[in-house]
């Protein structure tokens, strides 16, 4: 069976995936009409694949699933964070988001992957695909895929985690070629557009996944009963891969920061070195402006004009007033 490819039967009462899992790394797919009479041994687990949105998936937990209201609730919530409820019976609620790789998606916009888990059952919902549960039902074909369901869980938690750390190298990649750039040509001009977008990207990746840190955290010091002995072990090398990752985002983040400031700097220095000769050439020019002027008086009609030193009195009070003006500045410290 192709696992992109959801049952028709399954699908269309909202079941997109149903897999009894036989303890040793295999697990065989069932029918939506089968879970009524399903009855489980002592190895065998079962895993079930919702999506969230259909009318269905909600009817069957309300009414067959055996969950209470509370739990019931809080896996159909429109919205929600990463967090970890304990339920009575040794059983767990985990809320988990993922990178959405789905075509003409955007990373950051996080998928939702909603999970109860006890000794013998999963259920895990969504409402748009996440590319997890095909990773796993291959598995499952190969025969090294989760023997039970506290695998199952980490198998979700490591795949996610794994798409992450794909993500944020290809990010960090791209930050690491402009800073390259920027450094050996000083001529070099980043664009500033994927840049910001970039930035963008790595700050809600790292505010969206950050609780899901704490959410490892707790499963380190979890005490279910039914958790492998070295689970602790897993969960608690999950927590500093993720706490890793969010910290090469926060990074990503200031290195770029980096860049841009960087551009801007030299864009100031290319302004002042502009300013600074268009200075000098008015330098230049402004003996000559000034004696050309002063020539072009016309003092012919000012009083005075019949004085033999008329045009020298002219002269002093514009000198008078260029001394003055100077003061005035002085005075302002605007030179």
């Amino acid at each position: 069976m192709n696992p992109s490819i959801e049952h028709p039967d399954r699908s269309s009462q909202g079941l997109l995936h149903a897999f009894v899992l036989n303890g040793q790394g295999s697990a065989q797919s069932i029918s939506f009409a089968q879970l009524a009479q399903l009855q489980l041994t002592a190895e065998q687990s079962l895993w079930l694949h919702w999506d969230r949105s259909h009318a269905h998936t909600e009817q069957w937990l309300r009414q067959s699933s055996g969950l209470n209201e509370f739990a019931c609730d809080l896996l159909l919530e429109e919205s929600t964070r990463p967090r970890l409820v304990r339920l009575e019976h040794q059983a767990l609620l985990l809320f988990l988001r993922a990178i959405n790789l789905n075509p003409q998606a955007e990373p950051e916009d996080m998928i939702s992957l909603r999970l109860f888990a006890n000794q013998q059952s999963i259920y895990s919902l969504r409402q748009r695909p996440v590319q997890v549960t095909d990773e796993l039902i291959k598995a499952f074909e190969k025969g090294f895929g989760p023997k039970n369901t506290s695998e199952l869980l980490l198998f979700f938690a490591q795949s996610l985690t794994d798409r992450l750390e794909l993500t944020v190298s290809q990010l960090a990649d791209s930050v690491d070629q402009e800073e390259a750039d920027t450094d050996n040509d000083e001529r070099h001009v980043p664009v500033v557009l994927p840049l910001l977008q970039a930035r963008r990207r790595a700050a809600n990746l790292r505010r969206f996944l950050a609780p899901q840190r704490d959410v490892f955290a707790m499963l380190t010091l979890s005490q279910e009963a039914w958790f492998m002995p070295d689970d602790t072990l897993y969960w608690n090398e999950l927590n500093n891969r993720l706490m890793l990752h969010l910290e090469e985002l926060e990074l990503t983040r200031e290195r770029i920061g980096l860049v841009l400031e960087t551009e801007h700097r030299r864009r100031n220095e290319r302004i002042s070195h502009t300013m600074y000769l268009l200075t000098i050439i008015t330098g230049f020019f402004l003996p000559m402006t000034f004696v050309t002027g002063l020539l072009g008086i016309n003092v012919g009609g000012i009083p005075g004009s019949d004085y033999a030193y008329g045009f020298l009195v002219a002269c002093a009070v514009l000198m008078i007033l260029a001394v003055g003006q100077w003061l005035f500045f002085r005075w302002l410290r605007w030179v």
